[in-house]
């Protein structure tokens, strides 16, 4: 039985069983990326690009959920381009890409790139906008705020209410970006949106507004302090006033006395 299975294997082979060889797991696989981007409008043309370390005889691309390759290309290259005419939403998805060699046997490929996100789409999910640590703000205190997409490398710009033009802009290769704000100008209404960050841009919808409040409690208390003593104070100069008005009673009836 096992001499059968291996002389099955060997007729498959395209080349001599000596050059019929399987790839070692820590081979470097390739790089997939995307021109010019991977968010992008529908109808946009896009150019999918697979790089691996040394030159390679074929390479293939593919989707997920799919089993066999998208695209193959037979190139001589460590370079191999994957052409997308005036994509569609439904293109939008998961890719892969593997490349082989000639001294390697039929259906053997290297290890898969990492997964490359396409997305055709005219807009972008709605972000999120949080205040870290909170939203109210101690006196003498920071607040940042945090607007979050759903996609890394994207631009993000914060929008105070009252200002047309954005109150500050960030690129970020995470899926947020974070604004400081001192403690003293943060109370406000703010809002934020994001977009990629190149040509052709795809934009989000503005995150739900957030209100961000400075905490009065401290100064309320300090205020209230001041009340007591000032309280305090006019209460000790009110008995004061007392002592001074009976101690001048009791001198004024002492003289009436002494006189005949």
């Amino acid at each position: 039985m096992a001499l059968a299975v291996v002389l099955q294997l060997l007729t498959l082979c395209e080349l001599p069983p000596p050059f019929c060889l399987v790839p070692p797991a820590s081979y470097p696989k390739p790089w997939l990326g995307a021109q010019p981007a991977a968010v992008v409008t529908p109808g946009v043309n896009v150019t999918l690009r697979c790089r691996a370390p040394q030159p390679a005889w074929r390479f293939a691309l593919f989707r997920a959920g799919e089993s066999e390759p998208l695209l193959l290309r037979d190139v001589s290259l460590e370079l191999a381009e994957f052409f997308l005419e005036a994509v569609a939403p439904a293109q939008g998805g998961s890719y892969h890409c593997c490349y082989r060699r000639l001294d390697w046997g039929p259906g053997i490929w290297s290890q898969p790139s990492d997964v490359l996100e396409l997305l055709v789409t005219d807009l972008l999910p709605r972000p999120s906008l949080v205040a870290l640590p909170g939203p109210v703000v101690a006196p003498g205190a920071n607040v940042s705020l945090r607007c979050a997409g759903r996609l890394p490398g994207m631009s993000f710009a914060l929008y105070r209410v009252g200002l047309a033009a954005p109150l500050q802009y960030r690129d970020s290769a995470q899926r947020w970006a974070d604004f400081p704000l001192l403690g003293a100008r943060a109370p406000g209404t703010y809002s934020c949106y994001y977009h990629t960050p190149s040509a052709p841009y795809v934009l989000s919808p503005r995150s739900e507004p957030l209100v961000v409040s400075s905490d009065d409690s401290s100064s309320l208390d300090y205020t209230q302090g001041n009340l007591i003593r000032l309280g305090l104070a006019g209460l000790v100069l009110a008995t004061l006033g007392v002592l001074v008005v009976l101690d001048c009673c009791s001198r004024s009836s002492a003289l009436d006395q002494a006189l005949p």
